[in-house]
This record gives C-alpha cells, sequence and structure tokens, in this order.
C-alpha cells in the first residue's frame, strides 16, 4: 500500500480527520434553554464564584489542547503552522482512541519562545492539560520549563517524555531478557536533541549509572567547546562522568545499551561489535533507523527496538501519551512529574507477562487496548503518592 497516497485521499474526502461533536440533545425548546440560555447562566455564575468548579460544569476535566509551532514536525523540519495541522489532528484521534480523551489542535502561527508561552497561557482556561508537540529544540525547553510552572494544568511536551517513558519500559524489559542490572551498566545515547534529553535524564531517574551522550561532534563533555550550549552544557554535568572525549565510535567500546535518536545510518556493525557481549539497541530515527534491524542482529545484538512498525519492538509514544493524560485528568494532578513519568514506564513494561518475554518481544503492541487504562491507573497513583493533585 501506498501509505502517502492513500493519506492524501483520506484527508482530502473527510476535509481532515476530527469534528466536534454534541454530548447533549437539541431537539426541543426546554433542551435548548436547559444547554444554552437562560439556563446556561447558571454553571456560569458558579464558575464566576469559584474557578474550580469549570473542572465540575465545562469540558475541561477531558480536554487536552495539542499544541504547535510547527518548527520540527516529525521528519519534515520547521514546515509552519498550516502544514502542521495533520499531525496535530492525527495527536488529537490517538488521545480520544487510547484514552478517551477529548483533544483539539493547536496550530501557532509564531515562533518567539515569549510569544508561544504568552499564547497558551491566554488559552489554558479553556483545557485541563497541553500537549506541546513539534516545537524545535532549545526553545522547547524553556517553553515547557515555563508552563509547568506558570500553568496548573498538566504541561507534557510529548516528543520529550513521551518517548523517554517508552524507551525506558523497553530498557527495563530488555535488561531482563540479557540478565543485566541497571545499576551497573554502560548507556551510549546518540542525538542529544529533545527527546535524547529526556531520555538521559528518565533513565538516571531509572537507576542508570553511566551515560554517555554524543552529537555530530562526538562525545559531550565539559570542555569541549563547539557545540557545547544550552541543555547541551547541563547534559555535560550528568553524563560521561568519566570525562573520555572521542567520537561515537570510541564511546560504544565497552558499552551495554546504545540509544539513537539521530539519523540513519549512523551506527555501524563494527561499532556493536565493541560494545559489551548481548549489546541492546534501539534505533529510533525515522524512516530509517541508525541501524537496519537485519543488519543490527547479524552484527550480535540481543534486543533490537526501533520506532517502526514492521520489525519487532516498536517503541512508539501512544503507548504513553493517552494513558499519561488519561490517569493525570482523572486524578485532578497540577502537572506531570517524574513520579507519574517513571510510574508510566514500569506500567508498560508490567504489561508484558513474564511467560511471553522474549528478545523480540519486550513492550507491547501499540494496539493493545489493556496499555492505556493501565498506564492510567499507575500514573494516577503516582500523582497521589507525590502530592502532584490539585486540593
Amino acid at each position: 500500500m501506498n501509505y502517502y497516497e492513500e493519506a492524501l485521499k483520506l484527508h482530502s474526502e473527510h476535509k481532515g480527520k476530527i469534528e466536534v461533536t454534541s454530548k447533549v440533545a437539541l431537539e426541543s425548546r426546554d433542551d435548548l434553554s436547559i444547554a444554552y440560555t437562560p439556563g446556561v447562566a447558571e454553571p456560569c455564575r458558579e464558575i464566576a464564584k469559584d474557578k474550580k468548579n469549570v473542572f465540575k460544569y465545562t469540558s475541561k476535566s477531558n480536554l487536552v489542547g495539542v499544541v504547535s509551532d510547527g518548527t520540527a514536525v516529525l521528519g519534515l523540519g520547521n514546515i509552519g503552522a498550516e502544514a502542521a495541522i495533520p499531525v496535530m489532528e492525527g495527536k488529537s484521534i490517538l488521545f480520544k482512541q487510547f484514552g478517551g480523551v477529548d483533544a483539539f489542535p493547536i496550530c501557532l502561527d509564531i515562533k518567539d519562545t515569549e510569544e508561544i508561552i504568552k499564547a497558551v497561557k491566554q488559552i489554558a482556561p479553556v483545557f485541563g492539560g497541553i500537549n506541546l508537540e513539534d516545537i524545535a529544540s532549545p526553545k522547547c525547553f524553556e517553553i515547557e520549563r515555563r508552563l509547568e510552572e506558570e500553568l496548573d494544568i498538566p504541561v507534557f511536551h510529548d516528543d520529550q517524555h513521551g518517548t523517554a517513558i517508552v524507551v525506558t519500559a523497553a530498557l527495563l524489559n530488555a535488561l531482563k531478557v540479557v540478565g543485566k542490572k541497571i545499576d551497573e551498566i554502560k548507556v551510549v545515547l546518540n542525538g542529544p536533541g529533545s527527546a535524547g534529553t529526556a531520555i538521559i535524564k528518565m533513565m538516571l531517574t531509572a537507576g542508570v549509572k553511566n551515560i554517555m551522550a554524543c552529537d555530530e561532534h562526538g562525545i559531550l563533555y565539559k570542555d569541549r567547546g563547539v557545540g557545547i550550549a544550552d541543555h547541551k552544557k547541563m547534559l555535560c554535568d550528568i553524563t560521561n562522568l568519566e570525562d573520555m572525549r572521542g567520537t561515537l565510535a570510541d564511546a560504544l567500546k565497552g558499552a551495554d545499551v546504545f540509544v539513537g535518536v539521530s539519523i540513519g545510518g549512523a551506527l555501524k556493525t563494527e561499532m556493536i561489535k565493541a560494545m559489551n557481549p548481548d549489546p541492546i539497541v534501539f534505533a529510533m530515527a525515522n524512516p530509517v533507523p541508525e541501524i537496519m534491524y537485519d543488519e543490527a542482529m547479524a552484527a550480535g545484538v540481543k534486543v533490537m527496538g526501533t520506532g517502526r512498525s514492521d520489525f519487532p519492538n516498536q517503541i512508539n509514544n501512544v503507548l504513553a501519551f493517552p494513558g499519561i493524560f488519561r490517569g493525570a485528568l482523572d486524578a485532578g494532578a497540577r502537572d506531570i512529574n517524574d513520579e507519574m513519568k517513571l510510574a508510566a514506564a514500569k506500567a508498560i513494561a508490567e504489561l508484558v507477562e513474564p511467560e511471553k518475554l522474549c528478545a523480540e518481544y519486550i513492550i507491547p503492541s501499540v494496539l493493545d487496548s489493556r496499555v492505556a487504562e493501565h498506564v492510567a491507573m499507575r500514573v494516577g497513583e503516582a500523582a497521589a503518592a507525590s502530592g502532584a493533585v490539585r486540593k
């Protein structure tokens, strides 16, 4: 099937992928008077008395804004607000299909960090949560940080944390397959952008002690100078504790895990052969991974994961974000903290039954109907235990 051609037909035929439908009937004058004027004045008055009543009387408690500026869309890059709409519509239907969460695309024709923050704060009263999507690095870090601080609803940059959560879930189960302990492994990550940075932080939270990050200039270290700014300067403080220098090939000597969120073809077979026995490789560049599945397995990889659906172990954010927002919204959480993210990763990993766990099955299918509900439950529990629930 030519997916590109079929996608054009689908989007053209339906004029997009979402619509607004009513939850209530409007079949009589009484229906109209209750849903709209004069009856609607009463919930308005109750909300005016106490703003917290907005969660009781409106759709806010189950509505997420999917916000993008179109600067880092899929593998397409900076294509603008209008061209980003099909992706944000797609994200919205994934929210609904997998988590029962209503979501609406908000594509901002703004590029300035402060203006994006301002715009999201101005529309926030409508939404119970904000999912940031396809916003370029490094400004995505500042936008998320500020919105988390200045809003009392969950703010989640899925490109960062959704990816990190699913990668961590895959790692937890892959380590069981190869019989290694999380605090004893060496991880090398290639591509420390938004997703890579979040993956590093998440793995450290999960118990990894030794992580090295590489970009196009090689291993990140404090005195490197070239390319060390913004979030990469921060990464130098939490990675490469032995202060190694060199290339990706140098970093991978004696490594147990490779995580790629970079470019196709970045990982070579000779690099894999220099890793420790039973290496784990998560090659997630799309559509062409850092190394192709068959080539990696022939080089001695024990457990392989990619972002693609045509290979085993698809690492896909849809395993995370619907359940995370479902759990956060149901719990009345103010934010989505590290405890909730780690709970989501463990919940995803838990769904692979011990008797079925193997090198080709370390993570549930994206179509596994159990995932969102189980993730939501664990996220809600973590929200309550960590004090993230709105009073």
